[in-house]
């Protein structure tokens, strides 16, 4: 039986994880082959999920805490797309906060799994919003522990890929090149756009090829890590809307004010975005905006172009500060857009929580213990 090729896409939160696995998967399929994914959360009803499977792909899901705490759950999500597609290839986009991927998922995997999965070097994407300030050692709206988590992640990763040059000067991102090289001087650095393409071939090139064995791996302060993910609150929340006089409404619209309003509230309150993603649905029609950055504008992911009488949305906010007022700055926020829009509304469900101390399945420290 041959070996299904496992390509794992990491980065910080807002990085365009979504974005690349999507772009990824549609280069494979365009190549004839079969490709699953599998998204990671911690908590449940993902927006990455379901704009995934919107766009077509067979998407697994592993929510609840990380690859790294989950490992047994995707172990299971993968073989159970083994087992109903055959894909040739699966890519995995682990949670943002997440780090010590090497060492607690890809060698596990190695070790446990070698017959059945194929491993792609790690990639992790450089999200140059937050990137350059905490590569410059300035202040980014994060505490040193939560950059901490960011700057682990770039120095396990096998390639670096800066992500999001279509928003970049040519000098800033040469500067993030340099800084990302300086701290990491072996590190394999390309820069690309996700979004529209360019640089794109190297970052296939690079997935397409095969992972090395680690012999050694890096050091993580475990309560650092868990102290500095703890920083963020987490926040996902479903909510119905519908129009009081049967006038129709732009669905798009209403996902980007909502976005826009929370964005507001964080700014006023000083409070930093990692990110917050909005699905908004109305029958098969969907439109997704997102914020990574308490400071910048909202971006338009997915677009609709429809007018509708009724939609849902679900919101995914990671933030930091604390969950409770997380949870009250989006509550007014979906009933000050309600009722600028002239809609009745009800919140149908909420998530609201610190992630616990990561405890991973396996961590390795050696080749040959797993």
């Amino acid at each position: 039986m041959n070996r299904v090729r496992f390509i794992v896409v990491g980065g910080f939160l807002g990085a365009g994880k979504t974005t690349t696995i999507a772009r990824l998967a549609q280069h494979f399929i365009d190549q004839g082959k079969k490709v699953g994914l599998v998204t990671n959360d911690q908590a449940y009803n993902l927006v990455d999920t379901q704009l995934l499977r919107a766009k077509g792909f067979d998407v697994g899901e592993v929510p609840g805490a990380c690859f790294c705490c989950k490992f047994d759950d995707l172990i299971k999500t993968a073989s159970g797309l083994s087992d109903q597609h055959s894909p040739d290839i699966i890519i995995a986009e682990p949670v943002g906060s997440c780090t010590d991927l090497v060492a607690t998922v890809l060698e596990p995997l190695r070790q446990l799994y070698r017959d059945r999965f194929e491993l792609g070097p790690l990639a992790v994407l450089l999200k140059p919003e937050h990137g350059r300030k905490i590569l410059r050692n300035e202040q980014s709206g994060f505490s040193p522990k939560a950059a901490y988590i960011f700057l682990k992640q770039i120095e396990e990763a096998d390639v670096v890929v800066l992500n999001k040059t279509d928003k970049l000067s040519n000098d800033e991102r040469d500067e993030l090149v340099k800084l990302v090289g300086e701290r990491y001087p072996d590190k394999r650095i390309l820069a690309t756009s996700a979004k529209n393409g360019d640089g794109f071939a190297a970052v296939i090139d690079a997935v397409s090829e095969m992972s090395h064995e680690h012999v050694s791996f890096m050091d993580v302060d475990y309560q650092t890590y868990a102290e500095g993910e703890a920083e963020l609150g987490w926040m996902n929340c479903q909510a119905d809307f519908q129009s009081s006089s049967d006038e129709r409404f732009s669905l798009d619209d209403l996902v980007k004010g909502l976005v826009e309003t929370i964005r507001d509230a964080l700014v006023h309150a000083g409070d930093e975005a990692a990110h917050l993603k909005i699905l908004g649905q109305s029958g098969v029609d969907a439109a997704v905006a997102n914020l990574v950055g308490a400071g910048v504008d909202v971006e338009m992911s997915l677009e609709s172009e429809i007018k509708t009488t009724s939609a849902s949305v679900i919101v995914n906010a990671r933030v930091a500060t604390d969950p409770e007022t997380l949870e009250q700055f989006v509550r007014e926020s979906i009933e000050s857009v309600a009722n600028d829009n002239r809609l009745e509304f009800s919140v149908t469900g909420v998530q609201r929580f610190r992630p616990s101390p990561p405890v991973p399945t396996h961590r390795v420290t050696s080749t040959d213990t797993a």
